[in-house]
Order: C-alpha cells, then sequence, then structure tokens
C-alpha cells in the first residue's frame, strides 16, 4: 500500500459555523474529519496552503494518503472537499480510514486515449461524448489505481463503450456492475456530426431588360415632342 501524499493535521474541539470561520480567517487553517475504521470520528484542522497544494495533483484524489494528525499517522483516502462557490477557497474535507485487508469504495478518474486516431472522429467526421468522467470501484488499498484508462482507437461511428467494456486493473470491480447487467451504463459515445443548413444567399434576380427598353424608348419619344 503505497502513500505518495502526507498531511499534517490538528485535532480540534470547537465545531460549528463560526469556528470554521475563524479557522479559516485568523489561522489560515480549514476544518475537516476523519472517520471509519473502528476509532470514533475525529474533527481536525488542516493548513489550506498545504491542502491546496496538495489538490492541484490529481492523483491525491485516488491515492492513499499518510495523515498525521498531532503526531499519529493514519491511511485514509479523501472523501469530500468542499469548496466556496464562488472565491478560491477550500471549506472542508472528509476523509476516510483504509485498512491493507479491507476493500474500499471510491471514485478514480477516467483517461480517454487515442481520441485523436479515433476511427468515428478521424475517418468519419464523428463527434466524442462524454457521459463519464470518473469510475466508483471496490478495491483492497494496495490496487487502488491513480486513474483508469479507456482505448478509444478502434471506436466507430455511432459506437458506444460502457462499463463493461472497460479493462479494469487487477483486483479493481466496478461497483455499478455489482448490481447487475442492467447498470452497465454508458460511459463515452462517438455521434454523429450535426447537419448544417445553408440558407439560400442567391442575389434577386434583374428586373427585365425588354421593360427598361421599353421604359426608355417611352421616355425619349415624350422628350422629343416636347422640344418640336
Amino acid at each position: 500500500m503505497s502513500t505518495d501524499f502526507t498531511l499534517h493535521a490538528k485535532g480540534r474541539e470547537d465545531t460549528g459555523k463560526g469556528a470554521s470561520r475563524r479557522l479559516r480567517r485568523l489561522a489560515g487553517e480549514i476544518p475537516g474529519i476523519v472517520y471509519g475504521g473502528k476509532k470514533d470520528p475525529a474533527k481536525l484542522t488542516l493548513l489550506h496552503k498545504d491542502v491546496a497544494k496538495a489538490l492541484e495533483n490529481e492523483a491525491f484524489y485516488s491515492h492513499i494518503v499518510s495523515l498525521d494528525i498531532d503526531g499519529s499517522s493514519e491511511d485514509v483516502i479523501l472523501k469530500d472537499v468542499q469548496r466556496h462557490p464562488a472565491k478560491k477557497i477550500i471549506l472542508h474535507l472528509d476523509f476516510l480510514r483504509v485498512n491493507k485487508s479491507t476493500k474500499l469504495q471510491t471514485r478514480v478518474p477516467l483517461h480517454f486515449t487515442n481520441e485523436d486516431i479515433c476511427v468515428g472522429v478521424k475517418t468519419d467526421g464523428g463527434i466524442i461524448a462524454h457521459t463519464m468522467t470518473d469510475l466508483e470501484i471496490f478495491c483492497l488499498p494496495k490496487n487502488l489505481p491513480e486513474f483508469i484508462e479507456v482505448d478509444m482507437a478502434d471506436i466507430e461511428l455511432g459506437q458506444s463503450l460502457h462499463i463493461s467494456d472497460i479493462k479494469l486493473p487487477n483486483g479493481v470491480e466496478s461497483v455499478a456492475l455489482s448490481h447487475g447487467p442492467d447498470h452497465d451504463l454508458s460511459v463515452v459515445t462517438i455521434n454523429k456530426p450535426k447537419a448544417v443548413v445553408i440558407e439560400d444567399t442567391a442575389p434577386e434576380a434583374p428586373a427585365n431588360d425588354a421593360d427598361d427598353a421599353d421604359n426608355t424608348d417611352d421616355a425619349d419619344t415624350s422628350e422629343d415632342v416636347g422640344e418640336e
């Protein structure tokens, strides 16, 4: 079980919105909680700058994290991040304790490869439509993948890939498929491009030349009569 990330935290007693606001405003810290396993949930605080840096790395969301709380280390995974709706501020973190002998349930990102050479796109001009960007899985902590690859090279126009079409790493199971074939959802589809309607912008036909000629003749005749 690899632990490539380490976060330092402190235990906390204060709870409530007021206490959380004071943490963020005065100390540059954010509240969090760790739960699971045979221990009681524990409230904690972490430095905002450390968390923000860790969250910049996609792997952090699907890796085992070594969480050091007041000098005592626990292996955890990130379960939830609450962010401010308008500002780049992290409001709260949830961590789940993991045990090397117990399967965990979490989500990992999907990485779509070979989209640029996909048959349905390169040959037939199709458009890729992703219906999933991550997948919920079961696995032991040692088998937790950083991401799951979805190869798009041979996908044809009008074809969809489903969860059952994805080659999962050894020891990894799909949560959805564990509920039966009815839960084998679409992951990505190559759609036909929409038809483009071209408006008729041809110029209007010019006035009839014969009519113009007749009118001209009439005008010339009237001018000649006037001169006489």
